[in-house]
């Protein structure tokens, strides 16, 4: 038999699969067996009532999906009351995706999450940040361990960061993650794009930009991930374009101990049962016995993390 159990960051996961946060919704017990996940990866929330952004929040794209969504959220104490008690029915650990505009908020979010029920916290800091002209926290080393720090410090739960591929060195801002005291980093958010209507001239999505997922970025992805687990010493978390196992396969080999799946969940409700049973399977015919020997298991050159010039 195979062992699909992985260790990620301070917590303990039957297997390396999980969803990517704001692909996942409780109405999916109806359709598969929720105890088959390696852990439950909540939409993000925030510690008010958010309405979100204007319509139309989603368009296709080839090869991908353009989300403007905006994060709507019922607020903390809703999520602590109904949500919480929802999970609770299940044996995956629950990890809780927040997002706050200030250094304070996380930390007050996270303070007030640091609960029973709530195994882990899931820092999504590709959000804006008004403390600095709306700049994501996630583009610079320097602000990402601002807020790491402070998440760290209010919280005794295992801490994920979610980066944004956005940034020029996602590579320094994953080790300002680490140094800042993150048990894990989730590579990565969607990445930013935009599509127009050639009919009316007009953005297709009501917020204009938005974040492209999907088969699209997955080379992208998996190429931040291998950057990453170059330079980092803690687990990474692979997300962008997962939709099968060899996917999967693909970004343990690059250096992640887990996945998140998102996008393909729109079109398969049941793609990360696929995905589990996948991998179990590749690991049979591959004669593996641990899926924790893919982790890292590209046959490279021996590459540090840096960037070479691409030749011409």
């Amino acid at each position: 038999m195979v062992k699909l159990a992985v260790d990620v960051g301070g917590l303990a996961l039957a297997n390396p699969v999980m969803p990517a946060s704001g692909t996942f919704a409780e109405g999916l017990d109806r359709v598969f067996d929720l105890n088959r996940l390696g852990a439950f990866v909540t939409k993000t929330i925030t510690q008010d009532f958010r309405a979100g952004n204007p319509v139309p929040r989603v368009c296709e794209s080839a090869e991908g999906l353009l989300n403007s969504i905006g994060i709507p959220s019922k607020g903390l104490a809703h999520f602590i009351e109904h949500v919480v008690p929802f999970y609770a029915r299940f044996s995956p650990p629950l990890v809780v995706s927040i997002s706050a505009p200030t250094v304070d908020g996380f930390a007050a979010m996270a303070r007030a999450l640091t609960i029973p029920g709530v195994a882990g916290i899931e820092a999504n800091i590709s959000c804006p940040n008004i403390e600095e002209d709306g700049k994501s926290f996630a583009m610079e080393p320097r602000l990402t361990a601002q807020v790491t720090e402070a998440l760290r410090r209010a919280t005794s739960l295992p801490l994920w960061v979610k980066l944004t591929p956005n940034t020029g060195d996602i590579v320094a801002v994953a080790r300002a993650a680490e140094t800042g005291g993150a048990d894990a980093v989730v590579v990565s958010n969607t990445i930013l794009a935009m599509r127009i209507d050639t009919d009316t001239f007009r953005p297709k999505l009501g917020n204009v930009l938005g974040g492209l997922s999907g088969p699209a970025i997955k080379p992208i992805a998996l190429r931040m991930v291998y950057q990453c687990a170059a330079r980092l010493g803690i687990p990474i978390i692979g997300c962008g374009g997962i939709a099968t196992a060899e996917d999967a396969v693909e970004y343990l080999l690059a250096g992640a101990s887990a996945v998140q799946v998102g996008t393909t969940t729109f079109v398969r409700p049941t793609a990360m049962i696929g995905v589990i049973d996948g991998l179990a399977a590749f690991c049979r015919r591959r004669g593996i016995a641990d899926v924790n020997n893919l982790v890292g298991a590209v046959a490279d050159a021996g590459f540090d993390g840096q960037v070479a010039e691409a030749a011409s």
